[in-house]
């Protein structure tokens, strides 16, 4: 305890101490405590870490700069060192620490995002991997520079809740929806929503410049969302899983309104957007975006045609894809509509608004192979 103590004098000793020997010297406190980490007792590795907030506390920056870069890559650092130099205020002590550190778990990680400045919240946003609870007190805490570093972060994992306030946020932020856009983790329902808001600051800026044009304007638009659509479709796995199901009903004779109901219930995306389809023999794009709008109105139109029941039209509209998050009142008014509506005013609008999009081309078929007043379809 000899070389200990010498060594604790000779950092607080700032009047004879030069920063190299300050420097040297907790270097040296920290090799001991690595050294024996495997033998110390508690009360020992208490009083280290008693030593080493004090001594912190008062080192000059540099040092404590210097220091904390050498600890961050060091798995064995003292824990009490690698925290006091993560809550330091100052960015470039606790950024390699922050961005670095395997000694620091998440409630560590946790405190700092919920309570440190931006330039805090950004070295986090830095780490090889990032859980879900960390990531969601980046989106919710962090300015866009934050934000935009998780999306662009691999190992950072991201809910579903915190991917809708990605999307969210990506309306008026173009870079930010396109590293959203660009993770391979994305469910196909945020990608879609995703789709629609970048579609919209797109389409805004070119009617803005030729406003003789907004309606064809809004007809490529929604063409080039299709196409992309299609594609991500034909690839996502979740689809082709909800297809396979679907087809497995012989000649689509056992595909009823209880399936629209079981997929919604389970927060089945794709089956449930696969099975309307068919039962409203309907493109899965249109179907898709009913499911996702905020407006009730156009599920309601899909769900009526297909002859569904207001149950049925309830968890549709409650499905956590769509983020609606209606209240009691508004799902009585919507009940209220869906009933008044009638299935040839629903199949009217469905025949009108196909006229519109008038896209052959890009708009997905049905994909139920036979006509659409089929009995074959109502199950």
């Amino acid at each position: 305890m000899t070389t200990f103590a010498s060594l604790i004098d000779e950092v607080q000793n700032t009047a004879s101490g030069t920063t190299k020997r300050q420097l040297k010297a907790l270097t040296r406190i920290t090799d001991l405590f690595a050294a024996g980490t495997a033998h110390h007792s508690e009360q020992q590795i208490e009083l280290f870490g008693e030593v080493f907030k004090t001594l912190v506390a008062v080192i000059e920056l540099k040092i404590r700069v210097k220091l904390a870069h050498q600890v961050a890559t060091n798995p064995n650092a003292p824990a009490a060192l690698v925290r006091a130099f993560a809550f330091d205020d100052a960015i470039d002590v606790a950024a390699p620490v922050l961005s670095q550190s395997t000694v620091l778990g998440d409630s560590d990680l946790a405190i700092s995002a919920n309570t440190q400045s931006q330039g805090h919240l950004y070295a986090i946003a830095q780490r090889r991997t990032i859980s879900e609870v960390i990531t969601q007190i980046l989106i919710e805490r962090g300015e866009p520079t934050v934000v935009r570093a998780v999306a662009r972060n691999a190992g950072a994992r991201i809910s579903d809740s915190s991917f809708g306030e990605l999307v969210e946020r990506s309306g008026a932020d173009a870079e930010l929806a396109l590293l959203v856009g660009k993770r391979h983790d994305i469910s196909r329902h945020h990608f879609l929503k995703l789709l629609e808001a970048a579609s919209a600051s797109v389409r805004s800026k070119i009617v803005a410049a030729n406003p003789q044009f907004a309606d064809v304007v809004q007809g490529a638009v929604t063409e080039v969302i299709d196409h992309i659509n299609m594609e991500i479709r034909n690839s996502s796995r979740d689809h082709a899983e909800a297809k396979k199901r679907i087809k497995r009903l012989k000649d689509w004779k056992d595909l009823g309104e209880a399936d629209v109901l079981a997929a919604a219930h389970a927060q089945n995306f794709e089956k449930a957007v696969l099975a309307l389809s068919v039962l409203a023999s309907c493109p899965i794009e249109v179907v898709e975006r009913a499911v996702l709008n905020e407006n009730p109105g156009v599920v309601q139109v899909l769900a009526k045609a297909a002859r569904c029941s207001w149950t049925t039209v309830k968890s549709l509209l409650l499905m956590t894809a769509a983020d609606r998050r209606m209240s009691k009142k508004e799902i009585d008014q919507a009940r209220e509509n869906f009933e008044r509506l009638t299935v040839r005013t629903a199949k009217r609008v469905l025949d009108f608004y196909d006229a519109r999009r008038n896209a052959p081309t890009v708009v997905s078929p049905p994909i139920v192979p036979v006509p659409a007043k089929s009995a074959a379809l109502t199950g």
